[in-house]
């Protein structure tokens, strides 16, 4: 095993039991790519045929709204997986932009790879159950957070959620994240600055 496949093979591991000889079987199709800063993984209208898992760097989703608007709705950093998950297991049009924010270096996993994995694991369909349920918390917790979640608040649990986020991303991005305006965050980025 490669030390580039190493860190995905920790991370399952921390979900289900897999023999070496699973895993290279399982990974056999995939490969590691290195995508530069500012580089799209996937944009519409693909069908998005891979699963991303970052070994090194950092991947935020967007989409596009009706009036032409692009909102980050997620970021995914080292040891995390991104996809355009439903549109993956549904096989239609994507409609989630997926783009590098730093030089990354992600293991891309093919379509067949994941389908091989659900058929052959010996806990295959409990890996694939545990990263169904992490998306359906994400996307709770996304609703949740703009709903019933102070921007305050949302920009204080940020640094929780994303790890160093504030030194890695620009502040137009995390103002989109937060659902808020820039202006917005400036200000709330300056009365943090005030307590202290």
């Amino acid at each position: 095993m490669t030390v580039n496949m190493q860190q995905l093979r920790n991370a399952i591991n921390q979900m289900i039991g897999i023999t070496d000889d699973e895993f290279e079987k399982f990974v056999a199709d995939s490969e590691v790519k290195i995508f530069k800063k500012q580089e799209y993984l996937n944009q519409p209208p693909n069908v998005p045929n891979h699963i991303y898992f970052i070994n090194n760097g950092l991947l935020r989703l967007s989409i596009i709204d009706l009036n032409g608007d692009e909102h980050t709705t997620h970021f995914a950093l080292e040891n995390q997986f991104i996809a355009d998950y439903s549109n993956f297991i549904m096989q239609t049009t994507s409609i989630y932009h997926i783009q590098a924010l730093e030089l990354s270096e992600c293991v891309v996993i093919p379509r067949n790879s994941i389908e091989w994995g659900y058929k052959y694991l010996t806990q295959g369909e409990k890996l694939g159950r545990m990263i169904a349920e992490y998306y359906f918390m994400f996307l709770e917790e996304k609703i949740k957070t703009l709903y019933i979640v102070t921007p305050k608040d949302r920009y204080d649990n940020l640094g929780k959620q994303f790890y160093n986020i504030h030194n890695r991303v620009p502040q137009h991005l995390i103002a989109s994240f937060l659902g808020i305006s820039p202006i917005h965050l400036s200000q709330l980025k300056k009365a943090d600055s005030q307590k202290v």
